[in-house]
């Protein structure tokens, strides 16, 4: 666990903060969830939507308030490279699935991660559509509704999520054993079914970004997983470009398997 400094809040008070606000963001997504929000563009043909700019504001200025020390990284703030610089950042994604929240899907998130010179040390997924809401702490666990989670054991058979075209890059023995899962519009909560053991592991195609991945990050490695890139390394946040390239999420032999496909799957 990073040392914590006598001045400095703790992990826990971290987390207590982040599901208070987690929580009160799940409530504004919910007024206009299912309510025709005003959607707009971004580059790229990615959507935005009324609800996303409501949550990234009320949360900015509720953490911020609260820990005007620590930087800030959102997928809708941009804010100078200072911020990054920080000891401490939160990295944030008001809505995680945007796509479904709009269409009126329940897959979508307030994704909310705590991060401490590049690693993921406290997160939380609000899901409030799917009265889930999902956490992890460094060296304390990770947990769904309070239900500790873990990784799903290895099995004579694998439920991989992800792009096809990626996951077709793995040798003929593990496609064999691997059944098809449906499309999980938020990455953050894909991630988090395979903490829960929901999905064995998943591809991530390239050009994922911090926010996508930090709060859920700090909840599959506590819950005994890793998000490798293409090189076998974990990834680092809110150090530079927060762009990243195809990556494999997941634990075990399967994770290494994943992993050596990456070159080829990307």
């Amino acid at each position: 666990m990073p040392e914590t400094r006598p001045h400095e809040p703790s992990l826990q008070a971290d987390l207590e903060l982040i599901a208070t606000a987690a929580r009160q963001a799940g409530d504004i997504a919910l007024k206009y969830f299912r309510r025709d929000p005003e959607v707009w563009w971004k580059e790229g043909d990615s959507p935005v939507s009324e609800a996303d700019y409501a949550v990234d504001r009320f949360l900015r200025t509720e953490l911020l308030a609260a820990r005007p020390e620590y930087g800030w990284l959102s997928e809708e703030t941009a804010l100078a490279q200072q911020e990054l610089e920080r000891e401490k950042v939160f990295v944030v994604d008001p809505i995680d699935g945007t796509r479904a929240f709009i269409d009126g899907r329940p897959v979508w998130c307030v994704s909310i991660g705590v991060v401490h010179r590049g690693k993921s040390v406290v997160g939380v997924l609000e899901c409030p559509a799917l009265s889930e809401t999902y956490h992890g702490l460094a060296g304390a666990g990770a947990f769904c509704n309070g239900q500790a989670l873990a990784v799903k054991p290895a099995g004579e058979a694998f439920v991989i999520g992800g792009p096809k075209a990626m996951i077709s890059e793995l040798p003929a023995d593990v496609l064999r054993k691997n059944r098809a899962h449906g499309y999980v519009p938020s990455l953050a909560y894909r991630i988090a079914m395979v903490a829960s053991g929901a999905l064995d592991a998943t591809f991530v195609k390239p050009n994922s970004h911090d926010w996508d991945l930090a709060a859920a990050d700090v909840i599959l490695s506590e819950a005994g997983g890793t998000i490798r890139d293409a090189q076998g390394n974990a990834l680092s946040y809110a150090s530079g470009n927060p762009k990243k390239g195809a990556l494999a999420a997941g634990s075990g032999v399967l994770l290494d398997a994943m992993t050596q496909a990456l070159t080829g799957g990307s």
